[in-house]
């Protein structure tokens, strides 16, 4: 069984495609890109179709990172049955996919969760703050441990 992670935020164009581009950035590091597939989706429709917000792309260019093959989509029922990961930003996002999950067994998570002693209760969202920086700071913590996790829970190496 390939193990399949689902970052999720409201639009699909800030935080959502960027931890999308850094925790297959780690993944391809460690190897395990053939183990491990990562993608986004966010809640609303409102981009569909669209690659990550220039800020976000601006941000991962300057760390190397590429956001090819990016493109926006909102959050399928399916989705729920193909990732064993599904992971959200903020506490709106966490409640609007436990409501499509509705009674399926969905393996949720809130991103923040991931990181340890972490205060923030959300990764705050660059569209209406501007701040990329502090995003890309906190998705990179986050997507490190969550790849330490998913190592630890299936025994990858």
């Amino acid at each position: 069984m390939q193990i399949s992670v689902l970052f999720v935020c409201l639009g699909n164009i800030c935080r959502s495609p960027m931890a999308e581009a850094v925790f297959r950035h780690y993944v391809e590091q460690e190897g395990l890109s053939g183990k491990i597939r990562v993608d986004s989706a966010g809640t609303g429709n409102w981009h569909i179709g669209e690659p990550p917000h220039h800020g976000t792309r601006n941000k991962l260019k300057e760390k190397g990172i590429s956001y090819e093959g990016i493109r926006a989509r909102q959050v399928r029922k399916d989705d729920f049955d193909e990732f064993t990961y599904i992971i959200g930003m903020d506490e709106s996002n966490i409640a609007s996919l436990r409501k499509l999950a509705g009674s399926q067994d969905a393996h949720i998570y809130r991103f923040v969760d991931l990181i340890p002693g972490t205060t923030y209760r959300e990764v705050p969202d660059p569209w209406y703050t501007g701040d990329f920086d502090e995003t890309y700071q906190l998705v990179s913590e986050g997507c490190l441990e969550l790849l330490k996790m998913i190592k630890r829970e299936h025994k990858l190496n």
